[in-house]
């Protein structure tokens, strides 16, 4: 039930059901979007708002180059997170200080994308502040949103989503299979009766029951349900008995909530006591859940009896702070009257109950794991159950905040080990209810300290899975309401500190760390004395203070680990030393310190840090000119980096490939190159015996035919033969005149000039066989001095394929400088203001430059600024490069230049930032399309969409600007300007804009 399942990764809901026919509908807000760019679909609880969004974006996402992306904000209660959502859902990670809205407009101001923000109702002024931003701060960005109650914005276009419409019970029903409402009860009652038809018999109680519902799909599916066990007349009968019940209840309810909630209540009804209670505690979880979570809620089990330690306790090393949650469980006798205390299986047995009953909607997350979620209209009648009994949603949600703790810590206990990546995907999973947990406690009285802690325990998932924005907006708060000196403070001080990701946030993060690390050691707290010591040294070496850095690490190196360190510290600062070093030139030195601290990581099953080794390494063989193995580590690093989605290191990570790619187009082959040489010097050594073979060979052809044209240039080939022709055929010649004296001897003279005769016979046979041989030495030399060619045209050859590696080399470090760009663009253009990481990005991007030339070198970062970021990682890791599936989009914003990237000039607050790219030209952005033109003549007759690309082809508009006005694809564009000029029976566009201006 519900159709669809929220994606976390932003991309639109998958379907899980059937979707019914609403043509008109998904027609109308195609139409909108084409005319507005906020459009939002209102209407009750339990319409299909959420739904039919999803189809909408689905049938107009091709007209946005840069995607739809999809924002759930059922999940969120804080409006200041609003914007921190959406740039989550985007994967926007900014680490600048501005406020979050300003970044985001900031991000998002050269995009052409659709956002799709679903469940506005509660958070309205936080989600008008949001589309107002990005309304005049953007010019291509469309936002269609779902909510009970409009946003209240003048740009605004309504569409209100209507119930099913249901035919008259009483009247004719021969057509009636084709009403969405029956369809859809048809559809889900035969997933749960298979074979379920509409047939004569049933077909009138069907439209009554929907009809009774309102053609409310989720009462309709409610009900459908109960196919199982009842027929339509009875469910008929048992909903009429429920609704006069609510009506009596509430009159003033609107009719189709008194509708929806008759349904919901039956529902309800029909569940069973643990089921019942079940489903009120899972209604303070504001998403998806796995069964774990569902039984530390739900449970009545003392949490400390829980596998693995209770959610409170203290981390190795860690002095013991307060009490989670200074308030006593509540008492017994506040609990739900009719749930008894609740065991692990009683939860289980309910779980499956209420999926069984369609309460509860079971998914499969990305890991393949089972997740559940109650639907929002479900989760509400669940709250107001809870909330029936005093004390009871304070006791469920400090279970839930003491559960989400308990995990936090055990994924932090066991980051340093194999399990990162499914840590990874389970906190992500749990982003929304790691929110509630955080905004619990620090909106509810006395729980603030456990929101410290949550919030400090966390600085791995804001670190290093891309979060540091939202990690910031929750540490700020809890340190302000929690000013009391404790190891917790001090936890989140070094974390806040470790955050900073921009060069004004840094001095505020050091004086964060150095406020940590003062208290830690008030406190006698080594390891968090040592964890802020780390965060210092960061700070010191992206500030470009490298001596300072390099001494500050030797110095905890040195050290050692402290005791209740943690082995990710530990290694970051061996990480940190290596880094300091290759900067410094001592590439060696920081070769050795990698190999240790690879050890360390290999004995772990470790990936992150061992991510930072590989980036280390990759740097270090750079910096010793060894491009071959400076780019397996590098390649090695980012494969590690994508596993855990460290979005900072796959962009650091890009950055030295590229530059390791420039390097390598002409430099990585110089001994290759040396033994070319050699080898083409042998071949010219061949190429000079064979001519001088070919001159033994006209020495011998002279020889044998007793001529002087044997003797010719033995550098011509080709004369050489001919010659070589010539002199057998006058040795021939020869012969016959040789003959013909010898027989005018016989005829003139006696016996003994006979005999002399004899003799010259012999000198002839003599004369033939030098001839021979010399022939046969000739063409040994003509074999040699082909043979000699062959090598020098070989060694041409590759040449040719080595200037081709080598442009190919260049063209793939544009590319990859274009995704690094990309990358950055979304976290920090500047690179934190730091030379000597700017310094990598330049020396790739001048190389590159200046191998392919400026018109090249744009075209081919253009692609890499055009690829999504798994695919731009995807490419650097040596996969084929993917079909562009969007428009390239520039990093930074600035004036145009059509002549490629190229240096703008230094921010004047912060002189060490590197030139950053300008924009491609400013691509026009989607406009209100024109009232549709007079119709045609009678002749010919144009559809409503036709007509409206004429008029567009008449103003002179190119295909894909038509696409851009109406919002549709360029190939649908070129479609339609086809059939218009099949249908006027015209062959060019001019005669279509001729055509239009006579009709008007």
């Amino acid at each position: 039930m519900g159709g669809s399942a929220p994606s976390r990764d932003g991309h639109l809901p998958v379907e899980t059901t059937s979707f019914v026919d609403r043509r008109g509908e998904l027609a109308e807000g195609h139409e909108l979007l084409a005319r507005a760019r906020l459009v939002t679909l209102t209407g009750p609880g339990g319409v299909g708002k959420t739904r039919l969004a999803g189809r909408i974006a689905s049938r107009v996402a091709r007209a946005f180059p840069d995607g739809v992306r999809f924002v759930h904000l059922s999940g969120l209660y804080d409006p200041e997170l609003v914007p921190l959502a959406v740039a989550d859902v985007l994967g926007l990670h900014d680490h600048s200080a501005r406020p979050a809205l300003d970044a985001l407009v900031e991000r998002l101001r050269d995009r052409r994308l659709l956002l799709v923000v679903d469940n506005c109702e509660h958070l309205l002024p936080a989600c008008a502040a949001l589309a107002g931003a990005l309304l005049h701060g953007t010019t291509g960005v469309r936002i269609l949103a779902t909510s009970r109650h409009r946003l209240g914005l003048t740009e605004e276009h309504l569409m209100d989503v209507r119930p099913l419409p249901v035919p008259d019970p009483d009247g004719d029903l021969s057509a009636a299979d084709g009403y969405p409402a029956l369809a859809l009860f048809a559809d889900r009652a035969a997933a749960v009766v298979p074979g379920f038809r509409l047939t004569a018999a049933n077909r009138a109680s069907v439209a009554r029951l929907c009809r009774r519902l309102d053609g409310l799909p989720l009462a309709i599916e409610l009900a459908a349900v109960r196919m199982r066990v009842l027929d339509a007349d009875q469910l008929l009968a048992r909903l009429d008995d429920r609704y006069r019940l609510l009506s009596a209840g509430s009159p003033t309810a609107a009719p189709r909530h008194r509708t929806l909630r008759a349904a919901v209540a039956w529902s309800h009804e029909l569940c069973g006591e643990v089921e019942q209670g079940v489903w009120a505690r899972l209604s303070v979880l504001p998403a998806s859940f796995d069964l774990e979570t569902a039984e530390a809620v739900c449970g009545d089990a003392d949490a400390g009896e829980r596998p693995g330690g209770g959610p409170g306790e203290p981390l190795e090393g860690s002095a013991p702070g307060p009490p989670t949650s200074p308030h006593p469980p509540p008492d017994p006798a506040s609990r739900h009257p009719r749930t008894p205390p609740l065991q692990p299986y009683d939860v289980l047995d309910a779980i499956a109950g209420l999926v069984d009953k369609s309460v509860l909607c079971r998914e499969t997350d990305s890991a393949g794991g089972v997740r559940f979620r109650l639907l929002d209209t479900l989760r509400e009648y669940g709250l107001e159950r809870l909330r029936e009994h005093p004390g009871e949603e304070h006791a469920t949600r400090t279970r839930l905040r003491d559960w989400m703790q308990h995990r936090a810590a055990t994924c932090e206990r066991d980051w340093f080990g194999p399990g990162q990546p499914g840590i990874v995907t389970r906190l992500r999973a749990d982003q929304d209810t790691l929110r509630a947990a955080l905004d619990f406690s620090l909106t509810t009285p006395g729980e603030a300290f456990a929101g410290l802690r949550l919030a400090g325990t966390l600085w791995f998932h804001w670190h290093a899975c891309g979060a540091p924005r939202e990690g910031r907006f929750w540490l700020d708060r809890a340190l302000a309401a929690n000013p009391e000196p404790t190891p917790e403070r001090a936890r989140a001080l070094w974390v806040s500190g470790l955050l900073a990701g921009c060069p004004e946030d840094l001095t505020r993060g050091r004086h964060h760390a150095e406020q940590a690390r003062d208290l830690a050691h008030r406190l006698g707290d080594a390891a968090e004395a040592a964890h802020a010591d780390y965060v210092i040294g960061v700070i010191r070496l992206f500030s470009d203070d490298l001596e300072g850095a390099l001494a500050h690490f030797r110095a905890g190196v040195d050290r050692g680990r402290v005791p209740g360190g943690h082995l990710s510290l530990v290694g970051l600062d061996r990480v940190e030393l290596a880094c300091a070093l290759s900067f410094l030139g001592r590439a060696d030195e920081a070769i050795a310190v990698c190999e240790e601290t690879r050890r360390l990581c290999a004995g772990h099953g470790e990936q992150w840090v061992l991510s930072y080794v590989e980036r280390m390494l990759a740097l270090a063989h750079t910096v010793k000119g060894d491009w071959e193995r400076a780019e397996r580590h590098g390649r090695e690093a980012l494969r590690l980096k994508l596993a855990v989605h460290d979005v900072v290191g796959m962009g650091l990570t890009l950055d030295l490939l590229a530059r390791i790619a420039a390097e390598r187009g002409g430099r990585d082959r110089g001994g290759v190159e040396g033994g070319g040489r050699d080898r083409g010097i042998a071949d010219g050594g061949g190429r000079d015996r064979g001519i001088a073979d070919r001159g033994a060979h006209d020495r011998g052809a002279a020889d044998g035919g007793g001529r002087d044209r044997g003797a010719v240039d033995s550098g011509a080939h080709d004369r050489a033969t001919a010659d070589r022709g010539a002199g057998i055929a006058d040795g021939e010649a020869g012969d016959r005149r040789t003959a013909d004296r010898g027989a005018q001897d016989r005829g003139a003279v006696d016996r003994g000039a006979h005999d002399r005769a004899t003799a010259d016979r012999g000198a002839h046979d003599r004369a033939n066989a030098d001839r021979r041989a010399g022939i046969a030495d000739g063409e040994a030399g003509i074999a040699d001095g082909e043979a000699g060619i062959a090598d020098g045209e070989a060694r041409d050859r590759r040449t040719a394929d080595r200037g081709a590696q080598d442009r190919g080399a260049h063209e793939r470090a544009a590319v990859l400088l274009g995704g690094a760009d990309r990358v950055w663009a979304d976290v920090d253009p500047s690179r934190w203001g730091s030379a000597a990481l700017n310094a990598t990005r330049r020396a790739a991007e001048d190389r590159a430059r200046r191998a392919l030339g400026r018109t090249a070198f744009r075209r081919a970062y253009d692609r890499g600024a055009a690829l999504p970021l798994v695919d731009v990682v995807r490419h650097a890791l040596g996969a084929s490069e993917p079909a562009v599936r969007r428009r390239p989009t520039p990093p930074v914003s600035g004036p145009a230049r059509a002549t490629g990237p190229s240096p703008q000039a230094p921010c004047p607050a912060h002189p060490g930032r590197p030139p950053g790219l300008a924009p491609a030209p400013h691509v026009p952005p989607p406009h209100i399309p024109p009232p549709s033109p007079a119709a045609p003549s009678d002749a010919v007759r144009l559809t409503r969409r036709e007509a409206q690309v004429a008029e567009l082809v008449a103003e002179g508009l190119a295909n894909q600007q038509i696409a851009d006005r109406l919002v549709i694809a360029r190939r649908t564009a070129e479609g339609h300007v086809e059939r218009i000029l099949s249908k006027l029976g015209f062959s060019n566009r001019s005669q279509i804009a001729a055509w239009v201006t006579a009709q008007r």
